[in-house]
């Protein structure tokens, strides 16, 4: 059978949130859990997924419509996704995270629109240091 058609076994399902950098959570005692071991992942959109593994975490599969949640609701990724985690260490794609961009001062989105009569979209999307540049062209000119 296919690695691909295989069912998840709860080793599998751990070797993902190890492969995809999940943190073990320890229950309120600082220790951990004797029923589950629990995982979670904060995502780039600030979403903190869970997910849990009971023990004994051996080779037993999950059934069909449990799995199915589990990554649909609590991995939320692909079952190709997972496996390719699994087998090949690739990474889900989880949104790209970008550095937060330095807002233009409001002064100089007013002059630049009112002004300079630059269309809006067009200061909106500058950067900050190209605002500005524009700005002090503006009034160079």
């Amino acid at each position: 059978m296919s690695e691909r058609r295989r069912p998840a076994t709860r080793v599998d399902h751990e070797t993902f949130c190890i492969n995809e950098g999940w943190t073990e959570r320890k229950r309120a005692t600082g220790k951990r859990g004797s029923h589950h071991v629990n995982f979670e992942l904060p995502l780039p959109n600030g979403e903190i997924l869970y997910t849990r593994i009971s023990h004994p975490v051996d080779r037993t599969d999950y059934g069909p419509s449990l799995w199915a949640h589990i990554l649909r609701d609590q991995l939320k990724v692909t079952t190709a996704e997972f496996w390719d985690c699994v087998s090949n260490k690739v990474i889900p794609s989880r949104g790209v995270t970008h550095e937060p961009r330095e807002s233009i001062p409001l002064g100089v989105i007013r002059v630049l629109i009112n002004e300079a009569h630059i269309p809006e979209s067009e200061v909106l999307a500058m950067t900050k240091s190209e605002a500005i540049a524009r700005l002090a062209a503006f009034y160079e000119s």
